[in-house]
């Protein structure tokens, strides 16, 4: 019952934050985000855009502006340097995975799994989903733990989860 509580809380947070549209793809619905103007600018540093809007489907773990931020000091002036596009293309891709994955398809799956479970992102490495009380956590290999701050954006080729760290391959 908590756990529906609070992705129906998240489903009013996507709303207000994204001008929720189910007809636009994910690029376009995440550029419609004052909080995604960073990961819009990666996208785009990466030459991304195309495979984005792509059929897909897609599940895109949207890293916030502020998750951006917190990165060390000139991390992102860094990948965003066109003689680092592959670094970019590489950190962007791990907060991808093919499919459609919404949120109570990642909380059963915890649940199945003993209290976790591993997904393989497009750019091959995995990402590791637990739960803590009512929210989904993601940790990459490096230690970094995102939490879903906003879950099941849907758009025409996918799905959005709004995540608060940015994850490292």
């Amino acid at each position: 019952m908590m756990i529906k509580n609070v992705l129906s809380s998240l489903l009013i947070v996507l709303v207000v934050s994204f001008g929720f549209s189910q007809n636009k793809n994910i690029v376009e619905t995440v550029m419609a985000s004052e909080d995604h103007t960073t990961l819009v600018t990666a996208v785009k540093a990466g030459d991304l855009v195309e495979t984005l809007q792509a059929e897909g489907p897609f599940t895109v773990f949207a890293p916030t502006n502020a998750a951006f931020e917190a990165l060390p000091a000139g991390t992102v002036d860094y990948l965003l340097k066109p003689d680092n596009k592959y670094k970019l293309q590489m950190v962007l891709n791990f907060h991808v995975i093919a499919g459609k994955l919404n949120a109570k398809d990642v909380v059963k799956a915890i649940k199945d799994g003993g209290g976790s479970a591993s997904v393989e992102t497009v750019g091959g490495e995995s990402l590791n989903f637990s739960l803590e009380g009512d929210l989904v956590k993601i940790a990459d290999a490096k230690g970094n733990v995102a939490t879903v701050v906003a879950a099941n954006l849907n758009a025409t080729n996918g799905v959005i989860h709004v995540i608060d760290t940015v994850l490292l391959p």
